[in-house]
């Protein structure tokens, strides 16, 4: 497959090496939804600490610091919903890893675990080929 590109950067092949002004402030004005940290310690507890797209599992790969380590997905998107609603923890909520849960979310996007599994599978074939 083709190479995801970010809309507003260059490839790595068009950077040159030298550096870069980062630091400078903004305000940023945003929505933010509230999350229910019981929602999520219930989701944990229903599917584990272990990515549902890619098995990884903070806890045995950076040991007990870590352990329980994992992002928690809402299977329907927060932002399409309007006001406040009821969430099933084991129902409507995944744990992923955070290189998974980016994946979900690339470019705006928000594909459901199946894709980025199938996603996965086929970058798997095509390294193996």
């Amino acid at each position: 497959g083709e190479a995801v590109r970010f809309p507003d950067l260059p490839s790595p092949d068009e950077l040159i090496a030298g550096t870069y002004r980062e630091g400078s402030t903004r305000t940023v004005i945003i929505n933010q939804f509230e999350r229910s940290p019981e929602a999520r310690v219930a989701c944990i507890k229903a599917h584990g600490a272990v990515c549902s797209i890619c098995s990884f599992d903070f806890g045995k790969v950076y040991g007990p610091e870590a352990d329980g380590l994992v992002h928690v997905h809402h299977l329907h998107p927060i932002a399409l919903r309007s006001g406040e609603y009821e969430v099933d923890p084991i129902r409507d909520l995944r744990p992923v890893c955070p290189n998974c849960h980016a994946v979900i979310h690339l470019n705006g996007g928000c594909r459901s675990i199946e894709v980025v599994k199938e996603m996965m599978r086929q970058s798997q074939a095509l390294q193996q080929a």
